[in-house]
């Protein structure tokens, strides 16, 4: 996913993060959240971790990388079985903590989660505080409009009408490119991207710019009422962030790497991000952080 970071916010939350993390399973049980032992065996590891527990700050709230499902409570998602998958060839305990999107990539660099999963885009910004995996997948940014559109077809053409605006999720990079193509009085920032859609087909807005995998499950959950726009706005690749310095990159590296080659990536993101995936943002409960 392209996101990005929000540095003051995440300050101003430093307090509740660090109990959050230190609150254990618990809590995270409770939420329907996977709770693992230690995964594979050090003789078939990759790199032998040693039954380390690695804590994952996670969303919940993002398809179709994770989510908790309302009708059975368990969450599920792309992240949830890649990282199963990681530490099964690592053998080590991933440790699932959910973590607001503002607060997320500042509390790894600070040191309070191992990694985050979260579809968060590689870019410079974030390097500069974190590093990150190698990539794991491409992601194209496209605009999804209400439909039959036929205002625009380009986002060079929304910026030339000065009478529409733009919605997206705060501190993604969707937003910073959004804003590299209108002035900030033209973008509407959202806590998540439900509601931008509901902005949308409520006709508050004229274009919401998100990730296409997201987009393409929004047009099947309303294919009646949006469509995916225009071409690709950018190309980037997502990857896991790890404090700067982690000594895990090596090892998760290695089991990335593993996973494209034996054609295991191919299946997961065939699962996830196919037509066959039916999880709606209607089939997922909303995660209010911090109860």
């Amino acid at each position: 996913m392209f996101k990005k970071s929000n540095f003051i916010l995440v300050s101003l939350l430093a307090g509740t993060l660090i109990l959050s993390a230190c609150s254990g399973g618990n809590a995270e049980a409770a939420k329907g959240i996977p709770q693992y032992g230690c995964l594979g065996s050090a003789n078939k590891a990759l790199v032998d971790l040693n039954c380390r527990e690695v804590t994952v700050a996670i969303e919940n709230a993002y398809l179709p990388f994770n989510y908790i499902d309302s009708k059975t409570g368990k969450a599920g998602g792309w992240d949830y079985e890649v990282l199963h998958e990681i530490c099964t060839r690592l053998h080590c305990k991933p440790v699932f903590q959910e973590v607001s999107w503002d607060a997320m990539i500042q509390s790894v660099a600070d040191g309070l989660y191992d990694v985050a999963a979260d579809g968060i885009t590689i870019n410079a910004e974030r390097e500069e505080i974190a590093d990150f995996s190698m990539g794991y997948v491409n992601i194209q940014q496209r605009l999804l409009v209400k439909k039959g559109e036929d205002r625009f077809t380009s986002i060079e053409e929304f910026a030339a009408n000065p009478d529409l605006v733009m919605g997206t999720q705060s501190a993604t990079t969707n937003m910073e490119t959004a804003l590299g193509y209108l002035p900030e009085e033209r973008v509407k920032g959202f806590e998540q991207f439900p509601f931008a859609i509901q902005a949308l087909i409520g006709g508050d807005l004229d274009a919401v710019i998100l990730d296409e995998v997201i987009g393409l499950g929004y047009v099947g959950q309303n294919a009646e009422k949006v469509e995916l726009v225009g071409p690709s706005i950018s190309s980037d690749q997502l990857g896991f962030v790890f404090p700067t310095g982690s000594e895990l990159v090596g090892p998760f590296n290695k089991a990335i790497q593993s996973m494209i080659d034996d054609g295991f990536m191919n299946e997961v993101n065939l699962k996830f991000f196919g037509s066959d995936f039916k999880v709606t943002y209607d089939d997922i409960k909303e995660v209010t952080y911090g109860e």
